[in-house]
């Protein structure tokens, strides 16, 4: 009885002792002994990495392709890399006498369009083989004609002539504009380009409020009695006085634009009405 009452006893006092939290120093050190220790690594010889093989040598190379089109019937055969785009492709292509420009051009392999912004390498494409060429619709082909390059001079997209002097109502003929054709507009055989002078004329059109030098909005629209008066005038016609400072705001908020912040405090602290944030 006494040996289990003592390993009762130990059982209850290490368990309690186990229990309590454990607490260190703040300098605390681990001693050396306790620290693990490095086990040594042998020199183990490893094999040298393969060498890359060069995937790219084939795709580094042209291939001879041949563009065709049934209508109209044309052939050309050029060597193309295969590195290069279908865009760039078409480029090439249409350097060749006759052929059209590219950005009218499609590509087909065996009915499938070729996209402008793929490589020719990713699509299954051997020497030799031929691609059908199209044009898209609305556009006249002859292989016949051959386009040939002459310097063209440079255009002026918009030319403004002198302004006249203004009328007494601050307004007068505004500038001139010349519009001119765009340089990849291409004329038809029978057909010359010409600028179009564009001239507007607005004389006719009375003088804005705000604007000109006798004009006397701005001078009104900033003296705090006309809105004082404005709102007494809205009062004698609105039921309830919240109505008449709604009115009064909603005309004023609209008017803002055309006045100082000194002005706007002015004719507030004049009329009374104090808008959100206090504006």
């Amino acid at each position: 009885m006494a040996e289990q009452a003592e390993a009762a006893f130990i059982k209850n006092f290490a368990h309690n002792l186990s229990s309590q939290p454990v607490t260190y120093p703040n300098d605390f050190q681990q001693p050396l002994e306790n620290n693990l220790r490095k086990v040594p690594i042998p020199p183990i010889e490893l094999p040298a990495p393969p060498k890359r093989e060069h995937q790219e040598s084939t795709a580094a190379g042209s291939v001879k392709l041949t563009f065709k089109s049934l209508k109209p019937a044309k052939s050309y055969i050029l060597s193309v890399p295969l590195a290069d785009t279908i865009v760039a492709i078409k480029s090439q292509l249409a350097s060749e006498p006759g052929a059209p420009p590219a950005d009218v051009q499609r590509l087909l392999l065996k009915g499938k369009a070729l996209a402008d912004g793929k490589l020719l390498k990713e699509y299954d494409i051997k020497d030799g083989d031929t691609l059908t060429l199209v044009v898209k619709p609305g556009y006249q082909w002859d292989p016949s004609k051959v386009l040939t390059s002459e310097p063209v001079e440079e255009l002026k997209q918009v030319t403004l002539l002198p302004e006249p002097t203004k009328s007494r109502g601050g307004h007068g003929r505004i500038p001139s504009v010349v519009l001119s054709p765009s340089p990849s507009l291409t004329a038809q055989p029978d057909e010359k380009l010409v600028d179009i002078p564009l001239v507007l004329d607005t004389s006719s059109i009375p003088a804005s409020p705000t604007g000109g030098p006798e004009s006397t909005y701005h001078t009104t629209m900033a003296q705090p009695e006309f809105w004082e008066r404005l709102y007494e005038f809205l009062i004698t016609q609105f039921i309830h006085r919240s109505d008449a400072a709604t009115a009064w705001e909603d005309f004023f908020c609209a008017s803002k634009g055309t006045l100082t912040v000194s002005e706007i405090a002015k004719i507030r602290d004049k009329v009374g009405v104090t808008g959100m944030a206090g504006t």
